[in-house]
């Protein structure tokens, strides 16, 4: 059974799309990634044993204008087993200290470090993508986007949804099939090669699956971002350093 299109319209005071090229300072490309998109979709409803998100089209409603942020990121990366342990109570938790004393921290040194963020402010987008079942589970199709449709039209979400970046919050609405498209902005440019994903949408992942990044040639046409499919030629597969379609 061929998959429907599904469509909803996400807006959010501010947005951050990272380059992957940027490695400290953060800027973010003019528009949305697929990636992101994706998870804006996972976030409203997602079965990672049953089905993938397919991002097909971004439609841009608002012109992108940037604004320049300064944040404080903490260095230090929070230990997943720690928490574990700590949800279950067999240990205590470990903090990450973004600042203090010597003291405290035994160091002069910040556990905090300041960067500088080219975000996005004021965005909105009609995005389009289909629900791609793994094949034991082809027989779900209509079931599986019946299940998505209930859940976006009542605003549910298994988290927050977000822009790029966690502190975006993103807002969401279903949009109808039939009604009549949102104008989008008057925008042609060339990307160059943005990023698509940073996982293996070939197989069903959980939450140990190994990055994997994927790239394509973008271009907004209309303020239209067509996006292929995962396993087309046009997406450039890097694994080991090396590129291959």
């Amino acid at each position: 059974m061929k998959p429907k299109d599904q469509a909803l319209r996400v807006w959010g005071d501010f947005a951050c799309f990272s380059r992957p090229e940027m490695k400290v300072e953060r800027f973010s490309y003019p528009v949305i990634t697929p990636s992101a998109a994706r998870g804006i979709f996972d976030a409203v409803y997602c079965k990672p044993k049953e089905f993938r998100w397919q991002i097909t089209r971004v439609e841009v409603l608002k012109q992108p204008t940037f604004i320049a942020l300064r944040r404080n990121e903490v260095k230090d990366k929070i230990n997943h087993k720690t928490v574990a342990k700590w949800i279950k109570g067999t240990a205590e938790p470990e903090p990450i200290w973004a600042d203090g004393d010597k003291g405290l921290l035994g160091t002069d040194m910040k556990g905090r470090t300041q960067r500088q963020t080219m975000a996005l402010k004021n965005v909105a987008y009609v995005l389009h993508a289909q629900i791609h079942p793994w094949p034991d589970f082809a027989g779900r199709q209509q079931a599986l986007e019946a299940q998505f449709r209930r859940r976006a039209a009542a605003g549910k979400c298994v988290w927050q949804p977000y822009l790029g970046c966690r502190e975006f919050p993103a807002f969401f609405e279903l949009v109808e099939v039939g009604e009549p498209p949102p104008s989008t902005v008057d925008l042609d440019q060339d990307l160059g090669y943005m990023l698509y994903d940073v996982f293996d949408l070939s197989r069903p992942g959980d939450a140990f699956s190994l990055p994997s990044i994927s790239l394509f040639q973008a271009r907004i046409a209309g303020g239209v971002l067509d996006v292929p499919a995962y396993g087309s030629p046009e997406v450039v597969k890097v694994t080991g350093g090396v590129a291959h379609a």
